[in-house]
This record gives structure tokens, sequence and C-alpha cells, in this order.
């Protein structure tokens, strides 16, 4: 069975830092790219992120370059977003998703909850 479980989302202050985490399980986790979405309510789905599947490239959101950091340990098929310097504008549910091929995802976690207040 394939399963992204994503993990580590909750409450934060503006400018705090969270790291999520995604395990993968069921696929070859070493040949797709992994990726990071995210869905603000009453707004459609947001690409946040995606490192490739070896891990030697990373691309951004310019709305998240320079204060997120997307990583991938391939020998424990997770990968992670660290997000630091969190604005009010970063809440949504954050989701993993896995792509065989550029821009086709075939896998999608549940997600996990960020929410950015004081």
């Amino acid at each position: 069975e394939v399963q992204l479980v994503e993990s580590g989302g909750g409450l934060v202050q503006p400018g705090g830092s969270l790291r999520l985490s995604c395990a993968a399980s069921g696929f070859t986790f070493g040949n797709y790219d992994m990726s990071w979405f995210r869905q603000a309510p009453g707004k459609g789905p947001e690409w946040v992120s995606t490192i490739n599947w070896r891990g030697g490239s990373t691309y951004y959101a310019d709305s998240v370059k320079g204060r997120f950091t997307i990583s991938r340990d391939n020998a424990r098929n997770m990968v992670y977003l660290q997000m630091n310097s969190l604005k009010p504008e970063d809440t949504a549910v954050y989701y993993c998703a896995a792509a065989f091929a550029w821009g086709q995802y075939d896998y999608w976690g549940q997600g996990t909850q960020v929410t950015v207040s004081s």
C-alpha cells in the first residue's frame, strides 16, 4: 500500500520555525521527485518546493525562497521541509507529493496543518 504521511505541523508565532516530515512507503522512493504543496482555506493548492530523486536539485516558490529548505533521506524514505521566518500567510495544510515524471504527481499525503499566528 502506497502511503505518504506528513507530520510536524502545529501552531507557531510569526517569525518562528517548524520542520515538517513526510514518511513514504509502498513505492520506490528513490525513483521519485518529492514536492511540498500547501492549501490555505478557500484557496487552491499552491506548489511550495521540489527536490529531485537523488536530492541534488531543489526548487522553491518565490513566496518561500530564502525561508524554507527542502531535503530528503532516501535511506529512510523521508522528505523534510524546514520552515523558518514563518509568516501568517504561510498558514495552510501542507501536503507532500511524489512524482515519477516532472509535473505528474502520482501520490499524495493526507496533509498536516500549519498555523502561523500570534
